[in-house]
């Protein structure tokens, strides 16, 4: 392959070729990154530099980009599960091999999963019980005691369950030495590490479906960081999967199926049904409505038919999910608690006993995220050019997290597939995702605590800080773009010739409403700004 010089000049441009490799797409029809971005120019130097003026590109009948981009996502989230596995060794007792977490080393070796204790706790006990069925008392004789079910929404806990279930079976069989034997516990966790790995190759699936030009944005979400750190530290690649195809199932014009998709991400994690306000806003500008109303019903019949059915049999288990939610306080990962820590404040209901709600504290947190979620909503009406999906879910989702009262460090997973398809800016993202993949060091340090040696809690809280301030940044680079459309690099991409998108397209995920005319829209800054200048020469004369 030959290639460029490194000096600054005209950007070289495709050599026009028919091959069109198993993706679908043309060697005109790709965005090269290292023509576009100066850290995959960087990463090329070693390999020979960015790609030449007369590469042969769109030739290689294999290594298609999505291909190349699964293998990358499978390297990563083998190197995740071997950051885990410290975790997962055991020692020799009398009654079998058990774990040994001994010497704090979950907070050492900074492997600490919630999948290894989920097993066996009384939800998930190895006696057949039934989530949300089954309860057990937590802080038994203290004035914390408390009636305890299944925490989790109804699809990521009957996944927990099978998962259960299934190293159950694994261990019969094995006392009939007719498949390997091993501790219970490691073999829940890795049947679940398997299918959350399943379950992340869907998600990055669909995002290189969706970034089309931009085919090689997906990469960054295959090697994040987060997803080194995170993927198997709770369960949120289930929901991640069913979001990404759900946008997907919209972008390709199919709005029932995105419905359903988008359902079953709500019943694994809230997150997804947060997509349906930015999606009712593009349909209220564009004056589209009927597909918009589809994927709302369809989300909300999915959503009860998962649901219902627990709620109506097991109606506190079902509810538990909202009851801890609702009890919990600020967490040591939220801004409260960060401003708590470094002013002195007592917070917004001071001192909170066993089980009592933080009434106030619930309350802000609401309002601070309708208010936010109001001016997406206006940003979303009154934007010169209607923006894209993804810009919008990219940034309620952000607000969600920010005025949250929690952060489980694994719900940053839920921001990396929208970030790819919002700005795919590959410095300002990865340098967000390693700082907050990094902030994983301090918390696990924190929570050994220093009496063995740990950190103090204000070198994990400023760390807190540290990562809120680079989403607040990837947040201001959105919306700058939703404001000047000329900037967007998805845009810049998409106008382009190309032979195999002749058509213009307005937004990769637009779906039905792509090249819509607008139809409502409300005064924006650009509006402001003529009213101020016709007022400032009205008054001059």
């Amino acid at each position: 392959m030959s290639t460029s010089p490194e000096q600054p000049g005209p950007e070289p441009k495709p050599r026009p070729s028919s091959a069109v490799d198993g993706d679908g797409l043309g060697p005109a029809d790709r965005i090269a990154p290292t023509w576009t971005e100066p850290v995959a120019r960087r990463i090329s130097r070693p390999f020979g530099g960015r790609l030449g003026r007369h590469a042969q590109v769109g030739r290689q009948w294999f290594w298609t980009p999505l291909r190349v981009v699964l293998l990358l996502a499978v390297l990563v989230l083998a190197a995740a599960w071997l950051f885990k596995a410290p975790c997962q060794v055991t020692r020799d007792t009398g009654s079998g091999p058990q774990l040994d977490w001994s010497g704090n080393k979950q907070y050492t070796a900074m492997c600490y999963t919630d999948i290894i204790p989920r097993y066996g706790m009384g939800d998930l006990a190895p006696d057949n019980a039934f989530p949300y069925k089954t309860s057990w008392v937590e802080n038994a004789g203290t004035p914390a005691q408390h009636v305890r079910y299944m925490e989790y929404p109804v699809v990521t806990g009957l996944f927990q369950w099978v998962d259960a279930r299934v190293a159950d079976g694994w261990r019969t069989l094995a006392a009939f030495g007719w498949l390997p034997s091993g501790n219970t516990t490691v073999l829940y966790f890795n049947i679940t590490t398997f299918w959350l790995a399943a379950a992340w190759l869907t998600t990055v699936w669909a995002l290189v479906m969706l970034c089309r030009r931009r085919v090689w944005d997906a990469a960054l979400a295959a090697v994040s960081p987060l997803v080194f750190v995170h993927a198997f530290t709770n369960f949120d690649a289930l929901a991640t999967a069913f979001a990404t195809t759900g946008l997907l199932a919209w972008a390709r014009r199919r709005p029932v199926l995105a419905g359903v998709l988008i359902g079953l991400g709500g019943a694994a994690k809230l997150y997804p049904l947060f997509f349906l306000g930015p999606l009712l806003v593009l349909c209220l500008r564009s004056g589209r409505w009927h597909d918009g109303v589809r994927t709302l019903l369809a989300t909300a019949m999915t959503w009860l038919v998962v649901n219902v059915p627990i709620l109506v049999l097991f109606p506190a288990g079902w509810s538990e999910f909202f009851r801890l939610n609702n009890q919990r306080p600020a967490d040591p990962d939220s801004l409260y608690n960060a401003l708590m820590y470094f002013t002195g404040w007592s917070g917004f209901d001071g001192p909170l006993g066993a089980n009592q709600v933080p009434v106030v504290l619930n309350a802000v947190s609401l309002g601070l995220f309708l208010l936010l979620c109001a001016g997406i909503g206006w940003l979303g009406l009154a934007a010169p050019k209607r923006p894209r999906l993804a810009q919008l879910c990219f940034l309620v989702v952000a607000a969600f997290l920010l005025t949250n009262k929690v952060w489980s460090p694994q719900y940053s997973l839920w921001l990396v597939p929208l970030a790819v398809l919002a700005v795919p800016r590959w410095r300002l993202l990865l340098g967000w995702m390693a700082v907050d993949a990094a902030v994983w060091a301090p918390r696990m340090y924190y929570y050994l605590g220093t009496g063995n040696k740990g950190l103090p809690e204000g070198w994990f809280l400023g760390a807190v800080v540290i990562r809120d301030i680079m989403v607040v940044a990837v947040c201001v680079v959105v919306v700058r773009e939703v404001l000047h459309p000329a900037e967007d690099k998805v845009r810049l991409a998409l106008a382009l010739p190309s032979p195999r998108f002749a058509e213009p397209v307005d937004d990769p995920l637009g779906g039905p409403l792509d090249g819509a005319p607008d139809r409502v829209a409300l005064p924006g800054p650009a509006a402001f700004s003529r009213v101020r200048a016709a007022v400032s020469r009205r008054m001059s004369t």
